[in-house]
């Protein structure tokens, strides 16, 4: 596969909307069954934390050497406290949380004994952001939309992105030229009617369209359901071990995985949806950007836990 030429004077501007959490992984060591339970009780050497979801995405991005920025919903407590830490860390070209005392931050706990998660705990509040909290995510990006090439819709059905706020998110991008992408997790896709492209999982393509992916023929119906619901160009299944398949102009092309090793698939979706918008904004084709995001996709899960990757790793991997 060749190398990917990017153009290398290019500012590319991506802003992520959505459910941003907190990963917490408390890692340590087992060597005995506790008296007051048949468990293992661990011995904690450490707590690390890192952006998930959506703030998943824009570390992603970063690691392309884009300018990008994050726009979500947290609180003012300890998890909301931390996720600002670490995303000053990466220096974004701007972002925004807007505060919601309905909600907690989100932060996923995972237990961790030589690179074993023996165990996940979640804090977490579901519901919609209510549409005043919505209005100043909509008045700010309408401020900065003309210094955004493209925006990523990171859904993880937390309850950031109400069908309020992803109407107008879009009906913004379109407005301006803006390509909007979307991964989501929500059923009822006909939500993100007029996005410029939709990713979902194979699972998650069942789920919106109703309709049992088991070859070829039922992959392409679909997609031509979501397609039809969303009115969108392009749909784009991720299908695990069998790669990722491209529905456009009314036709499916499928690309194999690149993937070598796998060790950890956390994250890898949000991999590919920032190396997707990262690439078309880079003005690559759908099937270069594919092929890109398939690399990517690659790298990241051959890694623990939540990872990146960085074009000189892609190009290294398409070299061999």
């Amino acid at each position: 596969m060749p190398l990917f030429k990017l153009q290398e004077h290019k500012n590319v501007k991506i802003c992520v909307i959505g459910d941003i959490m907190l990963d917490h992984y408390i890692n340590g060591s087992c060597t005995r069954i506790s008296p007051e339970a048949p468990v293992q009780i661990v011995d904690v050497s450490e707590d690390v934390y890192s952006l998930g979801g959506a703030g998943n995405v824009l570390e992603n991005l970063k690691a392309f050497g884009c300018e990008a920025s994050i726009i979500s919903i947290s609180n003012n407590d300890s998890a909301g406290d931390i996720i600002k830490t670490e995303i000053n860390k990466l220096e974004p070209a701007f972002y925004y949380l807007v505060h919601d005392e309905t909600r907690r931050t989100t932060i996923k706990s995972r237990v961790i004994v030589n690179r074993h998660q023996l165990i996940r705990l979640d804090k977490e509040d579901k519901h919609y952001c209510d549409d005043t909290i919505a209005d100043k995510i909509l008045e700010f990006l309408a401020a900065k939309i003309s210094t955004i090439d493209v925006v990523i819709l990171s859904d993880y059905c937390k309850g950031v992105l109400s069908p309020y706020l992803i109407k107008n998110i879009i009906k913004l991008c379109n407005a301006n030229n803006v390509l909007s992408v979307v991964d989501s997790k929500t059923k009822d896709l006909s939500v993100y009617y007029g996005a410029g492209l939709i990713k979902p999982n194979k699972k998650e393509a069942e789920l919106a369209s109703g309709i049992k992916i088991t070859n070829d023929e039922t992959l392409e119906q679909a997609c031509k359901k979501i397609a039809d619901v969303t009115a969108s160009p392009i749909i784009v299944v991720t299908l695990s071990e069998d790669g990722v398949a491209i529905y456009h102009q009314n036709k499916v092309i499928k690309k194999p995985t690149r993937a070598i090793d796998v060790f950890d698939v956390t994250g890898a979706g949000d991999t590919v949806i920032a190396a997707l918008a990262f690439a078309l904004a880079n003005n690559l084709s759908i099937s270069e950007a594919c092929d890109f995001a398939n690399s990517a996709a690659a790298i990241v899960v051959a890694k623990f836990g939540s990872a990146v990757a960085t074009i000189d790793e892609i190009n290294n991997l398409n070299n061999k």
